[in-house]
């Protein structure tokens, strides 16, 4: 059994800010404190506002392309274009995670550089402040193919295992487990998102019970979740899946 509960006190975020620091003392004033094998769920913004980065609103169409590695897919509607990218980070997602929620008027918001890296920062310096072992994890809001609506994943993570391999286990009923590896990190990230909420400034939780996960700064980190592209089955939109199939049996020779 594990619990997780939203940690208050946290004031809006600036530039150049010690991050670590503000997480620290807001914990510090709570009464549940912080223990070994807590584990920290950290809203993405807040990095992001930390580290700097954010650009102007009338600039986020050139952010979004500045942040795309590869398009997977477009659509267009009545207010513009949707693009589906993959990111910097490897993230697949609408607009390279370029958001303009919970930012101040005129900006939008950038993720981090280096979620996982972001992560070991932080976790190292809460591991040091209240001498516990914890991890942390650094989240998002994503989207989901097949599916509707939104859940918060991880992006970033460090001191916390993000799979749970259970390949070579059995099942209840004494079947071999052969390809199971739940997604801890992602399920924590949304587990989470449920006591932080979206709108109550409420960026940081803290969840306690599941300390078999902690693991040390070597770990990898949430990077691991991304499928490699060898094996996506669903690399590109249907749309685009087609024109490049039209486009090359228009080009191949063979009869």
């Amino acid at each position: 059994m594990f619990s997780a509960w939203a940690v208050a006190g946290i004031p809006e975020i600036v530039a150049g800010i010690d991050l670590a620091a503000v997480i620290g003392d807001a914990i510090s004033q709570t009464d549940e404190g912080l223990a070994d094998g807590d584990i920290l769920s950290i809203t993405s913004k807040i990095v992001s506002k930390a580290e700097g980065r954010s650009v102007a609103a009338e600039d986020r169409e050139d952010a979004i392309t500045a942040e795309t590695v590869r398009i997977v897919a477009t659509r267009e509607y009545p207010g513009g274009v949707t693009r589906i990218v993959e990111n910097r980070q490897g993230l697949v997602l609408a607009a390279a995670g370029v958001d303009s929620s919970n930012t101040p008027d005129g900006t939008v918001l950038l993720l981090p550089l280096d979620p996982d890296a972001s992560a070991r920062a932080l976790c190292a310096a809460i591991r040091t402040r209240f001498g516990a072992r914890v991890g942390v994890i650094i989240t998002d809001t994503l989207g989901r193919a097949w599916r509707e609506g939104q859940t918060d994943v991880a992006i970033g993570a460090a001191g916390v295992r993000v799979i749970d391999d259970l390949r070579g286990s059995t099942d209840a009923g004494g079947r071999a487990l052969n390809v199971t590896l739940p997604a801890v990190a992602d399920e924590i990230a949304g587990a989470t998102d449920l006591v932080k909420g979206k709108a109550a400034g409420l960026p940081v939780a803290i969840v306690r019970g599941l300390g078999h996960l902690i693991s040390g700064l070597d770990e990898p980190g949430a990077r691991a979740l991304v499928r490699p592209a060898a094996q996506d089955m669903f690399r590109l939109g249907s749309d685009e899946a087609y024109a490049r199939g039209f486009a090359a049996g228009r080009t191949d020779p063979s009869p």
